[in-house]
């Protein structure tokens, strides 16, 4: 996931928390404990989300800049990769060299800001990010990543009005593997706001069922696809004890890990819901031919 405080939800099966790198004042941590484990869902997204994003510019052929919600958002990866010239290896060098290394908190979030701004797209999206790391969202804010983020957690409680109001206007919500720790509560009290239903686009560990999330958005009348010709990697196993209860999950599920999750890899599928006419106009496969 690109980053939330987890909590109990009924989807601990023996999952590794890192709860001390997900709400540092900077990313040092973030990146330097999933770098080891081949952490590499957010760069899986870059590609879902711009190409999501290409779609949803033309289809509304406005100039207005996207507005993207991304939940889980923890630093702003997500929105580090959609809206710069950047990869997920161009950041785990960047937060791993010496000159980086030295600088800490709002001092590196300063240097981030020049860091980030010289490698803007002309199409960036306007991203809102939500999470309950509150240190989290403040570098994202700081760095420029995030052009408004709000620390509150709606698995408790319901959006309060700022937030309510920066959802106006949403065109696409994003999320890289943090179903499971935010469930259908979260995304009920987000449609609750929303005069218009956008697009969504969720990376889901196998681990974890995305069926009371995708009723939920058939009830809000949302059609959701899930990408079928491949799963995404997600990072390694941190140990032994995750492994065995990622594949007890998989099997209460009846799915198999041959293939996937045998090779040491938690695997994330993708799915996409949005209106029927758009579907129909544009089906997923078409949508995403590259993957």
């Amino acid at each position: 996931m690109a980053g939330v405080i987890p909590t109990s939800t009924g989807s601990d099966w023996g999952k590794a928390h890192f709860e001390s790198i997900y709400n540092c004042p900077d990313p040092h941590r973030y990146f330097a404990t999933l770098h080891p484990l081949e952490y590499q869902i957010p760069h899986h997204g870059q590609m879902v989300f711009r190409a999501l994003a290409d779609a949803l510019r033309q289809r509304r052929g406005t100039p207005a800049p996207l507005r993207v919600v991304d939940l889980c958002c923890s630093y702003g990866v997500n929105a580090a990769l959609l809206n710069h010239q950047v990869t997920l290896d161009d950041l785990y060098h960047h937060y791993s060299a010496s000159g980086t290394q030295a600088l800490e908190g709002e001092e590196l979030a300063r240097a981030d800001l020049a860091y980030y701004a010289a490698r803007r797209r002309p199409d960036a999206a306007h991203v809102t990010g939500l999470d309950a790391a509150d240190h989290a969202v403040a570098y994202g804010v700081a760095a420029g990543l995030l052009d408004q983020g709000f620390a509150e957690n709606l698995e408790i409680d319901a959006p309060s009005p700022q937030l309510r109001q920066a959802l106006s206007g949403t065109d696409l919500i994003t999320v890289t593997g943090g179903v499971g720790y935010i469930t259908a509560r979260t995304f009920s009290r987000l449609f609750d706001s929303f005069d218009e239903p956008p697009w969504v686009a969720a990376m889901v560990l196998r681990t974890v069922s995305y069926r009371p999330i995708s009723a939920l958005l058939a009830r809000a009348g949302l059609v959701t696809e899930r990408l079928t010709t491949r799963t995404f990697r997600q990072r390694r196993f941190a140990d032994d004890a995750e492994r065995q209860g990622a594949f007890e999950a998989l099997a209460a599920r009846g799915l198999s890990v041959g293939g996937k999750e045998a090779h040491g890899f938690y695997h994330a599928e993708l799915y996409v819901s949005r209106p029927a006419a758009d579907v129909a106009a544009l089906p997923l496969a078409e949508l995403l031919p590259a993957l």
